[in-house]
């Protein structure tokens, strides 16, 4: 009998049954173990440092370097600085203005002479009109009582330097129209009058209208690139707290000008600088003294030589009843007890004070004049004193000592007196009894040594020019010159002090040459920060005081913009990494993602964790596929049955 033949074995047919989906599992097992052992290798090379994706994006956007070209490593860097060849004019010893270039900016009328136009609205307390005549030194004054000399003199405001500074500058010997050799570059913006117009009854957005505008002219200049507006200055006749408002609440003092970044860059010359900030510099405030040639000083300082003085000493001012750190109630209270001492008393409704004859008077016949603070730390009235040939008695060194840096000698000592007013507050001190104690022949080189100063204190005429005495302009000017000069040469070899705090810029004020270091001194108290609650061991006035406290605010809050942006920055990266390398895979891309946000040490933790996950996940897939083969093999046995 014929048997049909089979037309398959069981082994055949399971096989034929079961192939068509076990091959297709198996290479997916296949491909997930390759793809772990990828990631392992991966981060692998991630933790030990390797730069292999980094160099394959950065191929993707730079072309490869030609054969001719040397290595990375052995080309030179060249720093071609735009202010070179302005240094090098410096050693150009035929030309006399070598290295003392100074190139002035072509302002908007708005910015300057604008303000002179509608100079009634400078002040609501003065027509500053008459203060704003001749260049800006103010009416003349005649020498009805023989205190002052026959010409030089006007009556002069104390705010009015921006005015004086500006047009002296027109006739300094040294001025280019090219900025590329200029030492320095002036910006003559009459910042003081600017703000005076707005300080009482306006907002901030008017205090800061002309400030913002200026920014915003400078940053534009090709002048400005140079050096992102470190080689800029610009002078602001009013003390440096007028231009510190950190906020933008009206009911704040001031304009925000010397908080603006771009000027934080620049120089800004005022009549009181702050102790705890860097970008601006103490000039004298103007006297009533202004010079048109040499043998005008020279001959006024003759005869400051030669007066006799009747008084010890002698204080004109007012008290400050408000202020309980003033200790002007008991110099007062001392001057009238002491019969060598003149008292010039500023009550309102007096206006002896108010005529520089009776204040030059006084002080023309005194060997020393006291000098409290002002409303601030400083006072016209100091440079008025010594301008009569009157040995200054200071009471806080934040008065002159760490502020006409420039103009005064390092060693006070050879021209003041200083007297701690914490003595003074706590009555440890007789004020005649410690000028007693200074002998004649001291007492007559410290007045030689106040009256041979008296050139760098004064502002010449600017309508004309000192021969060859450097007045306030010319020693301000060369110090700014000095400065830049000396960050151009920093710059170019890298030089840089790591340990600069310029919260303590008054103690590098005092500096010696060659000096670079600061530590503890005995002011320390004296310029300590303000607390919390508004007290402080210092007696600082309180306009610094508040500024320092809105600085601190606004540092916070500035800080915690900052952060913000670096966090956005950061974000905005990724997504530009993610859109620029679309064609990468995506584990390449979470990989770079990973790389922006993680240090090293995390991207260690976070690479072990993931070989733990790939090890466990490679386990899983050949257990899988053991089980798979396992139920492969038992239907085999089942068509075997």
């Amino acid at each position: 009998m014929s048997h049909r033949k089979e037309s398959m074995n069981p082994p055949e047919l399971m096989l034929k049954a079961s192939g068509k989906n076990q091959q297709p599992r198996l290479c997916w097992h296949l491909f997930l173990s390759v793809l772990f052992c990828l990631l392992l290798v991966y981060f692998q090379l991630l933790v030990t440092g390797s730069c292999i994706i980094d160099e394959f994006i950065k191929l993707e956007h730079k072309p490869s370097p030609s054969k001719t070209q040397p290595s990375k490593e052995h080309r030179p860097m060249p720093k071609n600085y735009l202010f070179k060849r302005a240094l090098k004019t410096i050693d150009n010893k035929s030309d006399p203005c070598a290295g003392r270039y100074i190139y002035v900016h072509d302002l908007p009328p708005q910015f300057n002479e604008d303000m002179l136009k509608e100079c009634k609205s400078l002040s609501i307390w003065t027509n500053m009109c008459k203060f704003t005549t001749n260049a800006g030194l103010g009416p003349t004054m005649e020498n009805v009582e023989g205190v002052f000399s026959n010409t030089g003199w006007y009556a002069t405001n104390q705010f009015a330097v921006d005015v004086i500074f500006s047009n002296r500058m027109k006739q300094y010997e040294c001025l280019t129209r090219d900025s590329s050799i200029a030492a320095a570059i002036f910006v003559p913006f009459y910042a003081g009058l600017d703000i005076s117009r707005y300080l009482w009854g306006y907002n901030t957005s008017a205090r800061d209208a002309s400030s913002l505008a200026l920014v915003n002219w400078l940053v534009e200049r090709p002048e400005w690139k140079v050096m992102g507006g470190k080689d800029h200055f610009l002078v602001g006749g009013r003390i440096t707290w007028d231009f510190r408002r950190l906020t933008d609440q009206d009911s704040d003092w001031g304009s925000k000008l010397l908080f603006l970044p771009a000027v934080k860059n620049m120089s800004m010359l005022v009549v009181e600088a702050s102790p705890w900030n860097a970008n601006d510099f103490a000039i004298p405030y103007p006297t009533y003294f202004h010079p048109e040639k040499d043998a005008d000083v020279f001959v006024w300082q003759e005869r400051m030589r030669k007066l006799e003085r009747q008084w010890l000493f002698s204080f004109a001012g007012a008290p400050r009843p408000g202020n309980a750190k003033s200790i002007r109630g008991q110099l007062i209270e001392q001057c009238r007890n002491s019969k060598v001492c003149k008292l010039l008393e500023c009550d309102m409704g007096q206006s002896k004070c108010h005529s520089p004859s009776n204040i030059m008077q006084m002080f023309q016949s005194s060997l020393f004049c006291l000098q409290p603070q002002g409303d601030s730390y400083t006072r016209r009235s100091a440079f008025d004193s010594m301008l009569a040939g009157c040995i200054p008695v200071f009471f806080h060194p934040g008065s002159a000592y760490t502020q006409y840096t420039w103009h005064l000698p390092r060693n006070y000592s050879k021209y003041s007196v200083f007297i701690s007013e914490d003595d003074i507050r706590k009555s440890k001190v007789s004020i005649e009894e410690r000028l007693l104690q200074i002998s004649p022949e001291q007492v007559k080189m410290m007045r030689e040594e106040v009256i041979s100063l008296i050139p760098r204190l004064i502002y010449g005429d600017p309508r004309s020019r000192l021969e060859t005495l450097k007045d306030a302009f010319d020693v301000a000017v060369q110090a700014v010159i000095d400065k830049v000069t000396k960050l151009r040469k920093d710059i170019i070899e890298g030089r840089e002090d790591p340990n600069f705090f310029e919260e303590i810029t008054w103690k590098y004020a005092l500096l010696e040459e060659g000096q670079s270091k600061v530590g503890p001194h005995e002011w320390d108290s004296l310029f300590s920060k303000p607390k919390d609650n508004g007290n402080s061991d210092s007696s600082s006035a309180e306009a610094p005081k508040n500024s320092w406290k809105h600085e601190q605010r606004g540092r916070s809050e500035a800080k915690a913009v900052q952060e913000n942006r670096k966090t956005k920055q950061k974000q905005d990266a990724v997504t530009e990494d993610i859109s620029r390398h679309k064609q990468l895979p995506l584990w390449l891309l979470a990989s770079l993602m990973e790389r922006k946000f993680v240090n090293l040490s995390d991207r260690s933790a976070a690479a072990v964790c993931l070989v733990a996950f790939g090890c466990a996940a490679t386990v899983t897939v050949y257990v899988s596929s053991s089980i798979s083969l396992a139920y492969s093999w038992m239907n085999y046995e089942e068509w075997s049955l």
